[in-house]
């Protein structure tokens, strides 16, 4: 399915409800890495916390919203961006960049996602562009940032960060359900399925040509496909952190009506960087066996 200017979920609602759920999620970010440990290694092999860090920021020679942005206004051609290449050149690049220089490029990344949703024509919010892990409107491209710092500020506690604030861990659940869906609605595909945690969690829908997400409330009995655990349990899985087989046997993840869970399986071949990638393959090993559990990159 050709992407169009469709767009759903929370991003519907527009940028008045996107601004505040992804600057607080850099500012929640921003005061994880003043206290890590950016020489430390984290639990990604060969990345210690600068690479982290610098990967996210916006450098003189590296602005991934500028291409981001350009993409949209061309009217979303191009190809899906290469994140492993990108990664690999701006973290050699900057690697022994001071500690000052990479707190500074994020805050210039936080910085000019601000100015776009300040100042930016309101009409490229629902144009498509080739995000990592397919087209999608940019304002939802956008919001997906918060996904990508929950899951970041979780990979710099052996950094010495401690444990990531509880709501830069929800906005990235709401950022898992709003992509998720958007790119089932992308691609033609029906379905749905909420995220729950003991303190809540996102429900997410598509019926093949938009897409919902709406609040869930406390740990509640929920119909259809769910999957609960800890939020850092879910994104961790997520994201190919930890082995979703694992957290199930140790109960730490479970999963209800995986049946219903396989109508996104589709979504795994056509959006292979799909967040969430993992908890769909779990759902399909759950019900037949099949070995090999492919993780998401970086």
């Amino acid at each position: 399915m050709t992407a169009t200017n469709t767009i759903g979920g929370i991003t519907r609602a527009g940028r008045d409800e996107v601004r505040p759920i992804v600057l607080a999620a850099w500012d929640a970010f921003l005061g994880v890495v003043q206290s890590a440990d950016l020489q430390r290694r984290t639990r990604l092999p060969g990345w210690r916390g600068q690479e982290v860090c610098v990967h996210l920021g916006v450098w003189d020679d590296y602005a991934a919203l500028d291409d981001l942005v350009a993409a949209a206004r061309a009217g979303g051609s191009g190809p899906v961006p290469d994140v492993d290449a990108a990664n690999a050149r701006v973290t050699q690049a900057h690697r022994a960049a001071p500690r000052v220089e990479v707190l500074a490029a994020l805050a210039r990344h936080r910085d000019a996602v601000r100015t776009y949703l300040e100042d930016a024509p309101v009409a490229l919010d629902p144009a498509p562009t080739p995000s990592p892990v397919g087209v999608l409107p940019l304002l939802t491209t956008i919001l997906a940032e918060a996904y990508e710092l929950a899951v970041h500020a979780l990979d710099l506690r052996d950094s010495g960060a401690g444990h990531p604030p509880d709501a830069l861990l929800d906005a990235g659940l709401l950022a898992l359900a709003e992509v998720t869906g958007a790119l089932a609605a992308m691609h033609g595909v029906s379905g749905g399925a909420a995220l729950v945690t003991p303190e809540g969690g996102w429900r997410f829908g598509s019926d093949g040509e938009t897409w919902t997400v709406s609040r869930v409330q406390g740990d509640a009995d929920q119909a259809g496909p769910v999957v609960r655990g800890e939020a850092a349990v879910l994104l961790d899985a997520s994201a190919g952190r930890a082995n979703p087989v694992g957290l199930l046997a140790r109960r730490k993840l479970r999963l209800s009506d995986a049946a219903g869970l396989l109508s996104l399986a589709p979504l795994v071949d056509v959006a292979p960087n799909l967040p969430g990638g993992p908890l769909l393959r779990l759902a399909a090993r759950t019900l037949s066996g099949a070995a090999g559990l492919l993780t998401l990159r970086r």
